[in-house]
């Protein structure tokens, strides 16, 4: 018989595990650090792709409500010289195969499947240990603890379950973003929303670009890449707004005004988000009763497919699961057998996307992968 799941983190990846696993009659617990599912915002728009988010969906048995969660256009995607000129121009037809929906009402989605209770709010972890024969402690910030034989660490790049089966720790990659939010564009910042169309932006140069998506309603959601050393990122007081996106903002001296806005009108506080990597191809060998999914096992850069491949690892971890109902060592070795290589090929695209983006070739390297991709068949995506 299949013992309870423990997974520790209620993101896409562990919610998608945890309601497969109860699609197959197998009980789990969420243990989510953060004290509400309202406690933070959840991001802005995903691409969920055919043949891993979608698939996922579908054993989940979700794919139908998914579909009422799409933005209608969203998948139309152009790229700009910084004087604004249009370089590249991909209306959405309805046929890319990869529908863009808010991270936050797919994460509601995947919540109101799973039965009360599942989820434990406010339940940080500080630490494991190892009681032996697949078995472990999990203690929180509470004090509380609790004991699992099948423990699933779904909790990010800074997992604390990782440590158990691995010493790798995520590295800053020499690049980050800086997000920022417009809202109500199309009456408040109409050359802006011009400007990123109804789908996503792509504007860049050799180390630095704009990078945003039509959110619904009007929200212009951006992220300012730039190609420098973390200590320069460090030394801007993002507590200070103003003086945080001026910063910002000259290093895209000269750019036109409708792509800076996305930077001095932003309705938000400019928050940096420095990029970090666990080493191309992580793995470890097998601990028992212990895993890890998402960004917690093969965390790149973002490049469209993160959110995507950890609802694959969740749904692909829950069918092993269940298809070893007694032999849960039997279970995990056939999941890792799976997601060890698909995570290192996706590291590897996503580590050559984030150069195309910022690197020497920009922006006419990205141009020459958006045009292979059609030439192939497929829609360029939000990368």
């Amino acid at each position: 018989m299949t013992p309870p799941v423990t997974i520790v983190g209620a993101g896409l990846g562990g919610l998608t595990l945890a309601r497969v696993l109860h699609v197959h009659g197998i009980a789990a617990t969420i243990y989510e650090a953060e004290a509400s599912a309202g406690a933070r915002a959840q991001g802005g728009m995903l691409d969920i792709h055919e043949r891993d988010g979608q698939w996922a969906l579908r054993a989940a048995g979700l794919l139908d409500p998914f579909r009422a969660l799409i933005h209608p256009g969203g998948e139309a995607s152009r790229v700009l010289d910084p004087q604004g000129a249009v370089l590249m121009e991909q209306p959405d037809d309805g046929t890319g195969g990869r529908p863009e929906v808010l991270r936050g009402e797919l994460r509601r989605l995947l919540m109101e499947s799973l039965p009360a209770g599942t989820i434990q709010w406010g339940r940080k972890l500080t630490g494991v240990a190892a009681l032996g024969g697949g078995r472990h402690t999990l203690t929180f910030t509470d004090g509380s603890t609790a004991t699992t034989r099948l423990l699933v660490g779904a909790d990010g790049a800074w997992s604390k379950v990782r440590p158990l089966l691995s010493d790798a720790t995520p590295t800053y990659v020499g690049a980050a973003f800086i997000e920022t939010y417009l809202f109500d564009a199309d009456t408040r910042h109409p050359a802006a929303a011009q400007a990123v169309g109804s789908g996503a932006l792509f504007a860049m140069t050799p180390g630095q670009g704009i990078f945003a998506h039509r959110e619904p309603g009007g929200t212009l959601h951006a992220y300012i890449g730039l190609k420098r050393p973390a200590d320069w990122i460090a030394a801007i007081d993002f507590s200070d707004a103003a003086t945080a996106k001026t910063r910002i903002a000259a290093e895209f001296d000269g750019w036109a005004p409708a792509l800076t806005a996305l930077i001095t009108h932003s309705d938000t506080p400019p928050v940096p988000r420095p990029l970090h990597t666990l080493p191309k191809g992580h793995r470890w060998d097998r601990v028992p009763g212990v895993t890890l999914l998402g960004d917690a096992a093969h965390l790149a850069p973002p490049a469209g497919e993160g959110a995507n491949l950890a609802m694959l690892d969740g749904a692909e971890l829950a069918q092993a699961t269940a298809a070893h109902p007694s032999d849960t060592e039997a279970a995990l070795a056939a999941y890792e057998a799976m997601m060890f290589p698909r995570g290192a090929a996706a590291a590897e695209q996503a580590h050559h996307i984030l150069e195309l983006c910022l690197g020497d070739s920009a922006p006419y390297g990205l141009l020459d992968f958006f045009t292979s991709a059609a030439s192939r068949g497929e829609r360029s995506g939000r990368h």
